[in-house]
C-alpha cells in the first residue's frame, strides 16, 4: 500500500504543475495595453524607416520654404502691421533679402508641420498601446489649436503692446527708424516662443492621463509655477519692457491653471483616478 502511494505522488504534483502553467497562459490581459499596429522589425529596418520619415519631412519643409518665399512680400507686410508709427531701413547690403529668407524659413516650417507630425506619428504608432493611441489624436489637434492661438495672442496683443511701449518711450527725443532685420528677429522669436508656451495644457493632460503627475500635485506647486512664469517671461520675450513680460507670464499662469481644470474634467468624464507611482 505504501509503495503505491509513493509512485502516485509525483504524478499528482506534475498534474498540479501543468494546471498552474495553463492557468497562467490563459490569464486575460488588458486590451488597452495591446499594440495593434506592432510589427517585428530589426534595428536596421527601424533606421531605414527613420531615414525615410526624415527624408519626407525634409522634402515637405523645403517645399514649404520655397512656396512661402514666392509669397514673402505680403507676409512681410502683414508682420509689419503692429509697428505703426515706425519706419524700417535696410542698414546693409542684402539685409532685406536675408530677412525674406528668414521669414520664409519660419513660415515654411509652420506650413510643413502637418506633414512632419504625420511622419512622426507613422514612426511611433507601432510602439503605442491602445490607451496611448486614444490620447494621440486629441493631443495632436489640441496642440495645433493652442499653437495657432499662441501665434494670434502674440500678434494681436503681445507684439503691439511691446511696440507701443518702445515707440512712446522717447518719442519726443528720437525718431523711430528701425533695422528691418532686428525687427523681424524680435517679431519671429516672440511669435514662436508664445506658440510653444501655449502647449502647457496639452503637456499637463498627457502627464495626468498617463498617471505620471496628479492634479493635486500640480495644484500644490502653484507657487513655483508663478516664479517660473516670471522667469520665462523675462527669458523668452526678446523685449525688456515689463508690459510684454507681464502679459507673457500672466498667460503662462492662466494656461497652467487651465490645464489643471481640463485635467479635472478629463478625470470626471473618464472615471480616471490613477495616482502617480
Amino acid at each position: 500500500m505504501s509503495s503505491t502511494l509513493d509512485t502516485e505522488t509525483p504524478v499528482v504534483e506534475q498534474n498540479l504543475t501543468l494546471t498552474s502553467d495553463s492557468d497562467l497562459e490563459d490569464e486575460p490581459t488588458d486590451p488597452n495595453d495591446e499594440r495593434p499596429f506592432e510589427v517585428e522589425m530589426g534595428l536596421f529596418d527601424h533606421l531605414e524607416e527613420l531615414r525615410q520619415r526624415i527624408f519626407y519631412g525634409f522634402i515637405a519643409v523645403a517645399a514649404g520654404i520655397i512656396g512661402c518665399f514666392t509669397q514673402v512680400r505680403p507676409i512681410v507686410q502683414l508682420l509689419q502691421v503692429p509697428a505703426q508709427g515706425a519706419k524700417f531701413l535696410q542698414l546693409g547690403p542684402g539685409e532685406y533679402f536675408f530677412v525674406s529668407c528668414k521669414v520664409a524659413a519660419y513660415c515654411g516650417i509652420l506650413v510643413a508641420s502637418p506633414v512632419i507630425i504625420y511622419q512622426v506619428i507613422r514612426f511611433v504608432l507601432p510602439g503605442l498601446t491602445r490607451r496611448e493611441q486614444r490620447l494621440l489624436g486629441p493631443a495632436v489637434f489640441g496642440s495645433a489649436a493652442l499653437f495657432v492661438t499662441g501665434l494670434a495672442f502674440a500678434y494681436g496683443l503681445l507684439i503691439p503692446a511691446a511696440l507701443r511701449f518702445f515707440i512712446s518711450y522717447g518719442a519726443d527725443v528720437v525718431e523711430q527708424i528701425w533695422s528691418i532685420d532686428k525687427y523681424f528677429d524680435f517679431v519671429l522669436l516672440l511669435l514662436f516662443a508664445t506658440g510653444l508656451a501655449f502647449q502647457i495644457p496639452v503637456l499637463q493632460l498627457l502627464l495626468i492621463a498617463l498617471g505620471i503627475v496628479s492634479v493635486p500635485q500640480m495644484l500644490s506647486g502653484w507657487r513655483f509655477v508663478i516664479v517660473a512664469a516670471v522667469i520665462l517671461g523675462a527669458v523668452l520675450t526678446p523685449s525688456i519692457d515689463p508690459i510684454t513680460q507681464g502679459l507673457f507670464g500672466g498667460a503662462l499662469v492662466f494656461l497652467y491653471f487651465t490645464g489643471i481644470g481640463l485635467g479635472i474634467l478629463f478625470q470626471r468624464s473618464t472615471g480616471f483616478s490613477q495616482s502617480p507611482n
